[in-house]
């Protein structure tokens, strides 16, 4: 899911990155194949180079790597709604089959408090601003569901036509990244489809783990196992990591 994940920013110069697994996957991508892009964080950090992944965004190792440091309100107003980020690589605790996402609460049925979350953050910008949006996160019923139990960020809401209706700019979200495969919108429809596997995944076990009737493509493709230096930059980063905390 990680490499997937970093190599799915080839080709990208601006990255606007949130804490966790995209914070690892992006920083992947920079030590391997995309040497040259630009991590971005929400704290106003541009350019950070971080040589551990960063525990969160107020994590002082982005602002000693990063070529600027910028206050957040300029870092919205002026880069994310200025347009001039390439994609936005996103977390969620609930996707559903439009990649909107969920990270505010969990209900827990009638009668049991619900579970809080996180909450926004600067996601809804982020994907409402840049010119793509990537999500990663683990494959299960209970975070691919049929209906949200909140709408935090607005992915292609309810199909063809909703983000230009709000006036979002950008293709939105392009890619839901898993630990069992690739979904990616129809073009027609904007409905998440099954378009790659992992190695050893099988088509079933995706649709398994999926809260609504997944789509699958005609063709399933498989994802290339990581190669050696990808899983060698890895390995390091976490390891820099474990060793600083």
């Amino acid at each position: 899911m990680e490499v997937n994940a970093a190599r799915a920013l080839a080709g990208s110069r601006t990255c606007f990155v949130g804490i966790g697994l995209p914070s690892t996957a992006a920083n992947l991508a920079r030590a391997t194949h995309v040497p040259d892009l630009v991590l971005i964080y929400e704290s106003g950090t541009i350019g950070s180079r971080p040589t551990r992944l960063p525990l969160s965004i107020g994590d002082g190792e982005l602002a000693d790597t990063a070529d600027a440091v910028v206050a957040v309100p300029e870092m919205f107003n002026y880069w994310l709604q200025g347009g001039r980020i390439d994609v936005g690589f996103l977390g969620a605790a609930q996707v559903d089959r439009f990649a909107n996402v969920n990270t505010t609460v969990i209900s827990r049925g009638e009668g049991r408090p619900e579970a809080r979350l996180p909450g926004a953050g600067g996601a809804p910008e982020i994907a409402a601003n840049c010119r793509k949006v990537l999500l990663v996160l683990r494959h299960s019923q209970r975070g691919f569901v049929d209906s949200l139990d909140f709408v935090t960020t607005m992915g292609h809401g309810s199909g063809p036509g909703d983000r230009a209706r709000y006036g979002m700019r950008g293709a939105g979200p392009v890619a839901v990244i898993t630990d069992l495969g690739v979904l990616r919108p129809d073009p027609g429809t904007a409905e998440l489809v099954l378009t790659e596997t992992h190695p050893g995944v099988t088509v079933e076990q995706v649709r398994a783990a999926t809260g609504w009737d997944l789509r699958v493509a005609d063709e399933v493709g498989c994802t290339a196992p990581p190669t050696p230096q990808e899983l060698a930059a890895l390995r390091a980063l976490k390891a820099a990591g474990r060793s600083a905390s």
